[in-house]
């Protein structure tokens, strides 16, 4: 989430509603004045609440900065601090304003509880936010994340489809990335990679091949990762074999991290920003698809004894002084 931009375009918005109709060139000047102190235009309690939002995320993010030099004891106590402090800043948000969707949403990724009970939490949002405002729409602009106001709601959507996932709800996951998609085809957040790892699990080559097709077969770790599964749950032997080459020659470290998987934490509020074909790339997605693989068993195993895999695995861990675990 580049939450101060989006504080920058929202607040740039509600100043030109004030100041009446504004030329392009004129609205580029203002939102360059925003930008330059946004706090100098924050002026009703809905952009103070996510001001809040804003900066607690800053800190959040700096504090995660060292976190490779901790041991495990250490890396758990600081977690915990962090969350302690992202909640205590959701709960001053809410109250500036009770309906700031990123605090409620932040709140529930930041309780700890079970990932059911978080399910649970992320779908009754998600049904009391459609009370409290509509269904989203997506707008005059043919794709909702045009309207920066709405990109929290999108958020909550996304959140519960990835823990649909998580939790083996997979006739909801797709449910939910269809619908992001239908309300947001542009998909800045996303959900097609949610769907991708879906559609494997459920087995759905139609549909899997529909979103290839739609996506014009560009592919990413996910698809390719994606695709190995759903032919290997179909059996296909020879084309799992295909689709799991494809995934070691252009995913940066896509063997090893299928070997070697890496903890990664929870998403506050989302899925972090990657370089495209970067090892961050390939990490996101198998830490997405970890559900699904710990659903078919032999898979890791398979893989593992496919020519040239796990040779490529331990040469990226040695180019890029990696750890190995035996």
């Amino acid at each position: 989430m580049n939450a101060r931009d989006e504080l920058v375009h929202r607040l740039s918005i509600k100043r030109s509603r004030k100041l009446g109709s504004l030329s392009k060139e004129a609205f580029a000047e203002l939102e360059l004045a925003v930008r330059e102190d946004p706090s100098n235009f924050v002026d009703d309690a809905e952009e103070q609440a996510f001001s809040v939002i804003v900066q607690a995320l800053a800190r959040f993010e700096e504090s995660r900065h060292d976190d490779d030099l901790l041991d495990d004891e250490q890396y758990l106590a600081a977690r915990e601090t962090r969350m302690r402090r992202i909640s205590a800043a959701c709960t001053q948000a809410l109250g500036l304003n009770e309906q700031c969707v990123d605090a409620r949403l932040i709140m529930v990724l930041a309780s700890d509880v079970t990932p059911d009970e978080q399910t649970g939490m992320l779908l009754g949002l998600d049904k009391q936010l459609e009370q409290d405002f509509g269904p989203i729409e997506p707008g005059a602009a043919g794709d909702a994340w045009a309207d920066v106001f709405v990109r929290p709601r999108l958020r909550v959507r996304a959140a519960l489809a990835r823990a649909c996932v998580d939790t083996a709800r997979f006739t909801m996951a797709r449910s939910n990335c269809e619908d992001l998609l239908a309300l947001a085809p542009l998909d800045t957040l996303g959900a097609r990679f949610t769907y991708a790892l879906t559609l494997a699990r459920l087995e759905d080559e139609e549909g899997f091949n529909w979103l290839d097709a739609r996506e014009k077969r560009k592919g990413n770790a996910w698809f390719h990762l994606s695709r190995a599964l759903l032919m290997y749950k179909l059996g296909r032997m020879p084309a799992a074999r295909r689709a799991l080459r494809g995934y070691d020659r252009l995913c940066a470290g896509g063997a090893y991290i299928l070997l070697q998987p890496i903890f990664v934490d929870t998403y506050i509020p989302d899925r972090p920003a990657f370089e495209p074909g970067s090892f961050t790339e390939a990490m996101l997605a198998a830490h997405e698809a970890e559900p699904i693989i710990a659903d078919t068993p032999d898979f890791v195993g398979w893989a593992s004894q496919q020519p040239g895999f796990y040779d490529s695995a331990v040469a990226y861990c040695e180019r890029n002084g990696l750890d190995w675990r035996s």
